[in-house]
């Protein structure tokens, strides 16, 4: 007979049953549909056969349920036995597998460790990005250093070079002013002892010239007039009376030092050398003084030379037209270094050459570069004991 005789069919009770039994058969048909979509998405998990076998007792579990509300009007009871038999081997097999998996389901970390143990993989990360970034910012430094460290390297080669031709030029110059002034000496002279004494202190004079532009100057400001005097000494050794010198008593820095006793000495190398002062009443004047600029703090320094030969008609050619490494050196390098520039004439009896400088880059501690204090340490270190 139908269950609901059992129930006395009061209509409360089927309700209850049947209601129950409904709402039993919805979930239990919903967590095998959301167990395989589970598994669908899922490639990963490993014991899928036990999800299965769940998914498989589950929905013959509602299956059983849904049977149960039919027999309360037919009398199915066979075949809900048949459903009951196989639910039960379905879930004594899931029931099997389940407790062979209990040990490796035990081994499984919890969701606390697996936080911890994630925390601390995100502090390595971290950690590593750190010490990432601190490498990349070193190799960026050192990258940096290299490529300034290569610029001021070229720049070094660039003034040893320029160095080596302006050796090479002046030892020429010198032979040629040693020989002038032992030929102009020995014009004044009879006696071979009291020429000698004169020509060795003459000599003498030019070697402390020379060597205040040959060898760089370890203290940070030298005086202008001690510093063209010392270069225009032999001149006026040579030739007593003819040679002036005129300007306020500056202080510059020792790079501005060694580049204007270049020009003075280049200046006063050639006047020699060329015979310029051999004329009674010819004349050299070297002035300086600082003239305004544009702005306020923009003065300047102005070095004028002027060489009277008094000579009548043009002056002997000094290689101004073939841009030897003299001219060079008065017209393009020292102006350059000193952020200046230069002009000269060579007319009928007269040579004039000015100089026109910021006065900035002759003040001791503003005129001189990163690079050119790095050629003054490796000269003073390096080639200096050589």
């Amino acid at each position: 007979m139908p269950h609901g005789m059992c129930l006395l069919w009061q209509p409360w009770l089927v309700i209850l049953w049947a209601g129950s039994d409904l709402l039993i058969v919805t979930a239990y048909f919903a967590i095998p549909f959301a167990l395989l979509r589970v598994l669908r998405k899922r490639d990963d998990i490993k014991q899928r056969k036990l999800v299965v076998l769940f998914a498989s007792f589950i929905l013959l579990c509602g299956v059983t349920h849904m049977l149960s509300i039919v027999t309360l009007w037919i009398p199915i009871y066979p075949f809900v036995g048949l459903v009951k038999l196989a639910t039960g081997i379905v879930s004594a097999t899931t029931a099997v597998m389940l407790f062979k998996l209990v040990p490796t389901l035990i081994s499984l970390p919890s969701l606390q460790s697996i936080e911890e143990a994630n925390r601390k993989l995100r502090d390595e990360v971290a950690a590593h990005e750190k010490t990432l970034a601190a490498l990349r910012n070193a190799r960026d430094g050192l990258e940096l250093k290299i490529a300034e460290r290569t610029a001021e390297l070229e720049n070094v080669n660039e003034k040893l070079s320029v160095a080596a031709r302006e050796a090479i030029h002046r030892s020429h110059n010198l032979i040629a002013v040693v020989t002038s002034m032992a030929r102009q000496s020995s014009r004044s002279y009879t006696d071979v002892e009291e020429f000698t004494n004169v020509l060795i202190g003459r000599l003498s004079a030019l070697s402390d010239a020379t060597a205040t532009v040959v060898q760089r100057n370890h203290q940070a400001a030298a005086r202008l007039k001690e510093v063209a005097t010392k270069q225009l000494l032999p001149l006026m050794q040579t030739y007593p009376g003819k040679v002036q010198l005129e300007g306020p008593d500056l202080e510059i820095d020792s790079e501005a030092a060694q580049q204007l006793s270049l020009a003075i000495h280049e200046l006063a190398t050639n006047a020699q050398k060329y015979g310029s002062l051999m004329a009674d009443d010819s004349r050299i004047s070297l002035s300086y003084a600082m003239q305004d600029g544009a702005g306020p703090d923009q003065k300047r320094l102005v070095l004028t030379w002027k060489e009277n030969t008094g000579m009548e008609g043009a002056l002997p050619d000094r290689g101004q037209g073939t841009q030897g490494f003299g001219s060079r050196l008065l017209t393009q390098i020292i102006p350059s270094m000193l952020n200046g520039e230069s002009s000269h004439s060579l007319r009928e009896g007269q040579l004039t050459y000015e100089l026109d400088v910021p006065l900035s880059a002759l003040l001791p501690n503003q005129g001189r570069s990163a690079s050119e204090a790095f050629v003054s340490a490796i000269v003073d270190g390096n080639f200096r004991e050589t």
